[in-house]
This record gives C-alpha cells, sequence and structure tokens, in this order.
C-alpha cells in the first residue's frame, strides 16, 4: 500500500516535470523551432486543427522556420492562423511554403520571457507541493484506518519529501537552463 503510494506520487511529479518542460518548449528563445509552433490551430474543413496535422514545419536555418502545407490550398488558412496566433510571427507566403522569420529577442523581450518560464516553473513546483500533499494525507488515512503504524508513515513520508525535493530540483535546473537559453544573445 505504502509502495503504491510513493510510486503514484512519483509518477504524478515525473508528468508534471515533463508537462513545464512542454511548456518550455513553447516559449521561444532567439533559435528556431518548430514546437514554437504547437500551439497554432488552423481552421480545417470547419474543425481546429493543430499546425503539425495540416502542415510541415521544419527549420530551415538558425532563425527561419519553412511551413509546407499537406494540402496547397490550406496555405493561406496556415498563414492566417499563424499571423492570428499571438506569437508576433509575420510568415512570408511563396506561393508554395511559408517562411517565417524570428525577429531577434530585444532585452525587454527576453526579460518577459524569462518571467513567463519562472512562472511556469513556480506553477510546476506548485503541482509537485501538492502532489507530495495528497500522498502525505493518503499516509495518514492509513494510520487512522490502522493499516500501517506511524513508524511506517514516519518512513513513507520521508520518502515522498525526499522524491519531492529531487522534483522540485530537477524543476530549478530546467529553469536555469532555460533562462540561460532566453539570456544567450
Amino acid at each position: 500500500m505504502i509502495n503504491e503510494i510513493k510510486n503514484d506520487a512519483q509518477t504524478r511529479m515525473q508528468k508534471s516535470l515533463e508537462s513545464l518542460i512542454h511548456a518550455f518548449s513553447r516559449i521561444r528563445t532567439g533559435q528556431a523551432h518548430p514546437s514554437i509552433l504547437g500551439g497554432v490551430m488552423v481552421p480545417y474543413y470547419g474543425s481546429d486543427t493543430p499546425l503539425n496535422q495540416v502542415a510541415n514545419v521544419t527549420v530551415k536555418d538558425s532563425r527561419t522556420l519553412q511551413v509546407v502545407a499537406f494540402e496547397r490550398n490550406m496555405l493561406a488558412a496556415v498563414d492566417k492562423a499563424i499571423q492570428s496566433s499571438g506569437l508576433g510571427f509575420n510568415p512570408t507566403n511563396l506561393g508554395e511554403l511559408l517562411l517565417i522569420s524570428m525577429p531577434a529577442l530585444t532585452e525587454e523581450t527576453r526579460k518577459g520571457f524569462t518571467k513567463q518560464a519562472r512562472d511556469a516553473a513556480e506553477d510546476g513546483r506548485v503541482a509537485v507541493r501538492n502532489i507530495r500533499r495528497d500522498a502525505l494525507s493518503q499516509l495518514k488515512d492509513l494510520v487512522k484506518e490502522k493499516e500501517i503504524s506511524e513508524d511506517e508513515e514516519r518512513r513513507a513520508a520521508d520518502d515522498v519529501q525526499k522524491l519531492t525535493d529531487k522534483f522540485v530540483a530537477e524543476i530549478e535546473v530546467a529553469v536555469k537552463q532555460k533562462e540561460a537559453d532566453l539570456m544567450a544573445v
């Protein structure tokens, strides 16, 4: 029972970390990366569809993305979706493909993206702490139901705290890496 609670907590904490890393991939740095367009939705035959399901996004060079629609008649819709996505990109339509130049980040935008990364990291830390709270609550319930002893609960709580510390440290490493990427010129 205790191992199930610890394993569940570890799995959920790992998912929180993966979610944070996914959120970091959407914060753009000065480099072109296809995941920047990951949240763009394109109207496709009456329903909004993720961009990667209607077009191929590749890196042409370090500051340029190339978007090739699977269906040529969809290029205008893809262009419009990217422009209206709020990412600040203005694609160049070359008839068969779109080129998206990544503007150089100003100091102000770098600081804004760094703040966004820190906020996402704090959300990740809060999620990990909430998982810890849930696990400790489950352990206390087991003690109340006399399924485990208080000593077993204390040892398990220490293990859950070690897990929490490990994942918070991993979040710290991830946010420091993202900040370094953002501040690199």
